[in-house]
C-alpha cells in the first residue's frame, strides 16, 4: 500500500479549491443541502440553534473553525459546525450499534465565501437513509425519511430567511 503525504501547502490549496466550488443547491450525488442565507455567519447560527431548540432538539457545540485557524496564527473565512441532534432518537441505535456514534449527532456548517455570502451546509436526510444508517447496519422507515426532510428544511428556512 502506497501512503501519500500532502504539504500543507498542497492540503489548504485542495480544500480552498473545494470550498470555491460548493453548489449553491442541493447536491444529490453527495448528499449534501447548501442554501444562501439573508443573515450574517452569526445571526445564521443563532437563528438555526433558535430553530433546532424550537423543536425540542439539543444543540451539544459549536466548532468556530476560523476561531481555531486564528489560535495558531492562520486566517481562515468564517466556518462554524453546529453539532445538534436528539439523544431519546439516536442513543437506543448507538447502544446496539456503537459505530453510528461516529455519524452521530448531526451537524450544520454555516460558512462564508470569499464573495462574502453567508451559506447554510447539512447532510439530507436521504443522504443519512440511504448512506449514514446503512453503514452501521441500520435502516430507516420512509416516513421517518419523509419527517426528516421536512424538519430539515424547516431548521433551514428558519435560518436562513
Amino acid at each position: 500500500m502506497r501512503v501519500f503525504r500532502l504539504g500543507v501547502p498542497v492540503l489548504f490549496g485542495l480544500l480552498a479549491f473545494a470550498a470555491r466550488s460548493a453548489s449553491a443547491q442541493s447536491a444529490p450525488s453527495n448528499g449534501l443541502v447548501t442554501l444562501q442565507s439573508h443573515h450574517t455567519v452569526l445571526e445564521t447560527i443563532d437563528r438555526f440553534e433558535a430553530a433546532v431548540r424550537g423543536r425540542g432538539w439539543t444543540i451539544f457545540t459549536v466548532i468556530d473553525h476560523a476561531a481555531a485557524a486564528k489560535a495558531v496564527g492562520l486566517t481562515l473565512r468564517p466556518r462554524s459546525v453546529i453539532v445538534f441532534g436528539q439523544p431519546e432518537r439516536g442513543t437506543d441505535a448507538m447502544r446496539s450499534n456503537p459505530t453510528l456514534a461516529i455519524d452521530l449527532p448531526m451537524k450544520a456548517l454555516i460558512w462564508q465565501d470569499d464573495e462574502d455570502k453567508v451559506w447554510l451546509t447539512y447532510n439530507s436526510a436521504d443522504y443519512i437513509v440511504t448512506d449514514i444508517y446503512p453503514r452501521h447496519g441500520l435502516s430507516i422507515p420512509p416516513a421517518a425519511r419523509d419527517g426528516m426532510n421536512q424538519v430539515f428544511r424547516e431548521f433551514a428556512r428558519q435560518a436562513t430567511d
